[in-house]
């Protein structure tokens, strides 16, 4: 079952062809991890990748980790052969690459029925394309099956002849659109990769950005982006004191009969308390995925 609140905050890319990097994922702190059939494999490889990630994914030993696999688009020539081997392997779910319509969305789900994919394997949609962002909406409701957006920032840079700069001022319309749609639609979305992998300075500054607009989690592409990732999307400690105050402020109001409390001078309402619900939900999924 989809659980909203489930720890995505290291998202990390794995090349489906490496059987050495698909066994190494397996002590890797990643709450999710990506095997990739699709940009990560060579041509000439993607038939030999396809096997060896599905096997492994059959074998498991990826304990708490989410495993997803993103099979190549269903109009190339191996996106139905991925896409059929991607459901009886039975992963956490199937990403889909380019989605950018409703019908692209119900064509997955309808063949994942037909081969007999379980019921718990998800679709993740790669948003990366002008066309799909711009019709994320409609993708977000074509299938309740649907539940997480993953963003593809450098085909999405490219396709609008956009320049990736240190703050993304270009690429913020298109993040901003796809977070508003993710929370309508009670989705999670992550964010795209850091391409500088050892820019850890850069990195934890877009870590930064990336929450600070919203993003449950982002893409990696090294083993090494791991631990900023995961410390960046967890609630620190002075927030989780923070909301349990909040919590107990809220809770001795409601047994006196009010509906406001007060906590540091500030306001608490239900809106403020809901919140800090959240977050300590969010906070014991952690603690519960690294212990």
């Amino acid at each position: 079952m989809f659980d909203p609140f489930r720890p995505r905050r290291s998202v990390l890319y794995m090349p489906g062809s490496n059987s050495r990097a698909l066994e190494k994922a397996k002590g890797l702190a990643a709450d999710a991890l990506i095997l990739d059939l699709e940009d990560a494999v060579a041509p000439g490889e993607k038939v030999a990748a396809r096997g060896l990630v599905c096997e492994v994914v059959k074998a498991g030993g990826y304990g708490k980790r989410e495993v997803a696999i993103r099979i190549n688009g269903l109009g190339t020539d191996h996106g139905i052969d991925d896409l059929k081997a991607a459901c009886a392997a039975g992963p956490d779910a199937i990403l889909i690459p380019k989605a950018q319509s409703e019908a692209m969305i119900q064509e997955v789900e309808a063949l994942m029925v037909e081969y007999g994919a379980p019921e718990t394997t998800q679709i993740w949609a790669m948003m990366e394309t002008p066309l799909g962002v711009l019709h994320a909406e409609k993708v977000a409701m074509a299938s309740t099956r649907l539940t997480v957006f993953i963003m593809g920032t450098n085909d999405l840079a490219e396709d609008l002849h956009a320049t990736q700069t240190a703050d993304r001022a270009p690429l913020v319309p298109a993040l901003a659109h796809c977070l508003l749609v993710a929370r309508s639609y009670g989705m999670v979305v992550v964010d795209g990769v850091y391409n500088a992998f050892k820019d850890t300075d850069g990195f934890a500054k877009r870590c930064a950005q990336s929450r600070e607009m919203g993003f449950d989690g982002i893409t990696l592409i090294h083993p090494a982006q791991v631990d900023t990732a995961n410390a960046a999307f967890a609630p620190d400690t002075r927030a989780v004191e923070t909301a349990m105050a909040q919590i107990k402020a809220f809770e001795e109001a409601a047994e006196r009969g009010e509906g406001v409390a007060v906590h540091e001078g500030k306001i608490v309402e239900n809106l403020h308390a809901e919140a800090a619900r959240k977050l300590l939900h969010r906070h014991n999924a952690i603690r519960a995925m690294e212990h």
